[in-house]
């Protein structure tokens, strides 16, 4: 009993699997398409989801795997195959060649669609916008082996497609539901956002070499076919016949539209340099805007980092929240335009917050930032609020175009009785009058190819829909006198009162009029929902010709309160308090005394020495090493150093900085460990109390090891105190540029401390309930936020942050307020070069809120302090040594990159020291330091000046040095080549590992060389400079300028 019981188990199972192929069978067997299934199967899921009635083995999280779709999909993929093979050779093709009259003799070779089929990674079903529509979304991923070969007799040409991919967010409608089967009218199609198409082409070239294909190139064929697949465009399958919503689904009314203010940008990066460089200059920027296949181009602005446009353009937008609006702003140059920044934007955040005027920063685009309004214009169907908007639209400067009152939808359906060549009423014949018609009589004589067509043959007819200058056109149904063409066409109206729209019917061959009407708007105006739903009478055609139309007509209207205030700017000093009847508030914040006393703890981890090897083979009898690695503990931060493979002795040499307070009981700790596969093995710990580095300020000390045999630790701790000074500021900078590591992140210079105390008059939620609102900080990529406090106008936040800031001059401090949903409620944007500028490097006041109500403001201290190190401290007294001219570089730009052979360094502003007098073959400016933390020489390769030339054409001069007596690979560096000039800018840094006793027993010499050709290995030397290391006070260091010598002449 037992055996039979588990044999009618297992012919179960195997049954329910068989169970699963038994709809891709069927399919087959029926001769019907991979869509009818997949549809039945989708039906399925999305009827349950909506419904709640799902099977109990079923547990719909918001997205679901759907691996049983992805079975179903791969079993029914050759029947996908055999549909695609049909629809391109019998209807594709025909269309193609009719298309162009050099593609006559195209014909599809193959059709192999692979064996890869497309899969669903995961499948999101929800309810419609109403009760007759359901929604999935479908997150698909196709990497397909399809072969599609195509030819080209007439001209020999043979090409296709070998490989596809095509990832995306394919939304799937099913709508109308019927109360019959099959239960869902029409399945509808899009992607809301661009997929990622990428499409292996097999003799391209060939292709683009056919006239009237000559224009097109690879890319331009992909955007097509790409943009062919998302929003406006939609592909429509009916499943019922005579359809009568079609033109509808295939464009139904938007759910919006967006008016987007185009105002300017601030910070863009300069991106035309000249000189190979050495200049720089600014950009050209301009904007392009992006919403599925709605792209816009604003006017290009000519030398300028913080353009103004004051443009305006309007979007439709369809699915909400889903569809994005992109902005990537370009560098216009002759050859190809430079990337400046992009930001995306769910037109979602528009819908919720109806206005939305902010600043927002720029991916890739450094402390670029672009300054938008976006106004949602919900579509009303009465024209009650029709002059409000029109005095409102009056009131907007807008370009390019005026702003729109509302937007028109003409639904296109069919036309009957269309006149024939040479049939009654025909093109050639006189045309009836009809009532009310200001013409009669016979048209003029129809062109020659239209009389040499044969009598009664029918007609090609296309329209043209026109408002004002903008035209669009349908289709071309061949061969008939009563039209199909379920086509939809959408126009921006400015004054629907006094605006026509404008319908030509034509021939298409000949574009010769087959009929023609003109409608005024303001007929929808008086309609019912301004609607016209009806057949209209041809003018100038068959007296029986009509043309089935349905024309929507929307008004635009914002529905938000006017702000009255103006746009937001990069704020400055902050404003005086908003005076309001009886609330008196304070005019300062109010920080508690803790505020702005934190330090800076800067952590160098150096080295270690003696650490146990734990790394053993063949069970201990072969004692290895260890692959050590550091923990660092302090103030609730830890940092991991870099792994040292296989080394007891491992030097890290890296920097690490934390925000610290006086607080008893805190410590620095270090762990260290042995990095393996399984579990990191403990090499010991130690830690330092974090009082002692306070009190004492600097600590720099070998700790040993605790809990292990051996092994000690080499940490300099140096407490930072903020300083409300810029008097050393460029020495600060300087000084970091000079201890700056090889790896981790940029020394600090300075410690922003803000206070956020409360807001005032933030707007209101849905119009009258105060939001709960809370308040969010950033200065690069940190950011905080504070409490959300319960829901007031006026919220009181008493909360502090410090940031650790890198280059003061180009870093700003960006605030928004939002409410507890994440809608903005106002923002501020703080250049810190302000309280640079500031008494005490500080700004306590009110602040206006960009983007929020009229008297939107918030009360907050901001205060800088330098941090001023040891070594600054130390530089900024020490005085220039002998044998050059002390004359510190000018300043580098912010942001500059490191270039070949070394760092770039950050220098002295150039007011400083003059630069020297030519010498007779130029100068050479050195910088010279021994960096004891490190055990390394530094030399600074800074500049060249007034270089000789030795024949007409200008040098490409770099810098070799050497360490003497010894001339190998080891003690040799160079810094890279800078073309064409006499005076240039290297700003490279190089070491060498030595200590401090042997650089001083050492010489340097510097050679200035200039390449003489590309084919040529020779080099020119425009000069040299000697230095004997042994006369340098290495441990001070020092920027000098030292005059160049023939190379002939002796050390």
């Amino acid at each position: 009993m037992e055996r039979r019981g588990a044999g009618l188990a297992a012919l179960g199972a195997l049954g329910r699997r068989l169970l699963w192929a038994l709809p891709a069978y069927a399919a087959g067997l029926l001769g019907l398409g991979a869509g009818a299934l997949v549809l039945a199967l989708a039906l399925y899921a999305g009827l349950g989801a909506a419904r709640g009635e799902l099977p109990a083995w079923v547990s719909f999280p918001d997205v679901e795997r759907a691996e049983w779709l992805n079975k179903v999909l791969a079993q029914a993929w050759p029947f996908f195959g055999q549909y695609m093979e049909k629809l391109l050779v019998e209807n594709i093709a025909p269309s193609i060649r009719a298309s162009n009259t050099h593609l006559q003799t195209f014909t599809f070779t193959k059709v192999d669609m692979g064996e890869k089929p497309l899969r669903v990674l995961g499948v999101r079903a929800h309810p419609g916008t109403h009760k007759k529509q359901i929604l999935l979304d479908l997150n698909i991923s196709y990497v397909g082996d399809v072969q599609i070969d195509v030819e080209v007799k007439k001209f020999f040409c043979k090409a296709g497609v070998k490989g596809m991919q095509l990832h995306g967010m394919l939304r799937i409608i099913l709508e109308p539901l019927l109360g019959d089967v099959p239960i869902v009218g029409a399945l509808t199609m899009f992607f809301i956002r661009r997929p990622i198409l990428d499409i292996n082409w097999t003799g391209m070239t060939n292709l683009l070499d056919i006239p009237g294909l000559s224009s097109m190139s690879d890319t331009m064929i992909m955007d097509a076919i790409s943009s062919y697949l998302v929003l406006p465009n939609r592909l429509l399958v009916p499943l019922v016949p005579d359809l009568h919503e079609a033109a509808q689904l295939r464009c139904p009314l938007p759910r919006g539209v967006v008016r987007v203010h185009l105002r300017g940008a601030r910070d863009l990066r300069s991106k035309d340099r000249f000189m190979g460089g050495l200049v720089e200059g600014k950009s050209d920027p301009y904007a392009v805007l992006r919403v599925g296949t709605q792209v816009v181009t604003s006017r290009v602005i000519d030398d300028n980092l913080n353009p103004t446009w004051d443009e305006v353009y309007e979007f439709i937008v369809h699915e909400v929240p889903g569809q994005e609006m992109e902005v990537e702003l370009f560098d216009k140059d002759p050859d190809q335009d430079d990337l400046l920044g992009r930001m995306k934007l769910d037109f979602g955040e528009v819908l919720k917050a109806r206005v939305l005027d902010k600043w927002f920063p720029l991916q890739e685009g450094g402390q670029g930032r672009l300054h938008l309004r976006l106004e949602w214009l919900s579509l009303m169907s009465d024209a009650s609020k029709l002059d409000q908007v029109l005095e409102r639209n009056r009131t907007i400067v807008a370009k390019p175009d005026p702003p729109s009152a509302a937007i028109l939808v003409v639904y296109l359906d069919r036309a009957e009785d269309l006149p024939v060549s040479g049939g009654p009423g025909g093109p050639g014949l006189p045309v009836p009058c009809s009532v009310g018609s200001e013409m009669c009589g016979a048209p003029p004589d129809p062109p020659l190819s239209l009389q040499m067509k044969k009598p009664g043959k029918e007609p090609n007819p296309m329209v043209q829909v026109s408002v004002q200058d903008v035209t669009r056109e349908s289709k071309v149904v061949y061969n008939t006198s009563a039209p199909v063409w379920e086509d939809a066409f959408r126009f921006f109206l400015h004054d629907p009162v006094n605006q026509d729209v404008d319908i030509q019917v034509k021939d298409d061959p000949r574009q010769s009029s087959l009929g023609s009407l003109s409608l005024p708007l303001a007929r929808l105006l008086d309609s019912p929902e301004l609607t016209l739903d009806q057949p209209f009478q041809l003018q100038h055609s068959g007296p029986g010709s009509r043309l089935y139309m349905k024309l929507v007509l929307r008004v635009l209207f914002l529905d938000a309160p006017e702000d009255g205030g103006p746009p937001p700017t990069p704020s400055g000093q902050p404003d005086p308090p908003a005076t309001t009847g009886s609330t008196h508030r304070p005019t300062h914040a109010s920080p508690d005394p803790q505020f702005g006393t934190e330090h800076v703890l800067r952590i160098h981890l150096l080295e270690a020495e003696n650490l146990i090897a734990k790394d053993n083979f063949f069970k201990g009898v072969v004692r290895g090493r260890s692959d050590p690695y550091a923990k660092v503990r302090v103030a609730g931060r830890v940092f991991r150093s870099r792994v040292v493979k296989e080394d007891l002795n491992p030097r890290w040499n890296e920097v690490y900085e934390a925000i610290v307070d006086n607080v008893p009981g805190q410590d620095v700790e270090f762990d260290l460990f042995d990095k393996d596969i399984d579990k990191d093995d403990f090499l010991g710990r130690c830690k330092v109390p974090l009082r002692r580095v306070l009190s004492s300020r600097i600590v720099d000390e070998w700790l040993p090891l605790e809990e292990v045999k051996s092994g000690r630790l080499h940490v300099r701790l140096e407490s930072l105190a903020p300083s409300p000074s810029t008097a050393l500021l460029e020495q600060v900078l300087h000084t970091n540029s000079l201890l700056q590591p090889a790896r981790g992140e940029e020394l600090s210079a300075a410690l922003l401390s803000v206070f956020v105390d409360r807001a005032a008059d933030l707007p209101l939620r849905k119009g009258s309930k105060p939001p709960a609102a809370f308040a969010s900080l950033a200065v690069r990529d940190v950011s905080v936020k504070t409490k959300t406090c319960t829901p007031s106008a006026e919220p009181v936040w008493d909360e502090g942050f410090s940031f650790l800031i890198k280059r003061p001059h180009v870093e700003s401090l960006e605030l928004q307020v939002k409410e507890e949903g994440g809608q903005p409620l106002g923002a501020l944007s703080l250049p810190l070069p302000q309280l640079l500028a500031s008494e005490g490097l500080a700004l306590d006041g009110w602040f206006p809120l960009a983007g929020g109500g009229p008297g939107s403001q918030i009360l907050l201290r901001a205060q800088l302090g330098v941090l001023v190190s040891q070594q600054a401290e130390v530089g900024a007294g020490s005085v220039s040594l002998a044998g050059g001219d002390a004359a510190p570089q000018p300043a580098e730009a912010p942001g500059e990159e490191c270039g070949t052979g070394g760092l770039r360094q950050r220098l002295l502003p150039a007011d400083s020291h003059p630069e020297p007098a030519e010498g007779p073959l130029g100068r050479l400016q050195l910088t010279l330091w021994y960096y004891g933390e490190e055990r390394k020489l530094v030399a600074i390769v800074h500049a060249c000046r007034k270089l000789r030339a030795v024949s007409k054409e200008l040098p490409d001069p770099y810098v070799s040095l050497v360490l003497l007596p010894d001339r190998s690979r080891s003690t040799k560096r160079k810094t890279s080549v800078q073309k064409k000039t006499l005076n240039p800018d290297f700003n490279e840094r190089f070491e060498w590992d030595m200590s401090l006793e042997e650089a001083s027993r050492r010489k340097l010499e510097a050679h200035v060389k200039s390449t003489l050709s590309f084919m040529s290995r020779e080099k020119e030397v425009l000069g040299k400079i000697h230095l004997d290391l042994a006369q340098v006070d290495l441990s001070e260091g020092g920027t000098h300028w030292y005059e160049l010598r023939d190379e002939r002449s002796s050390p």
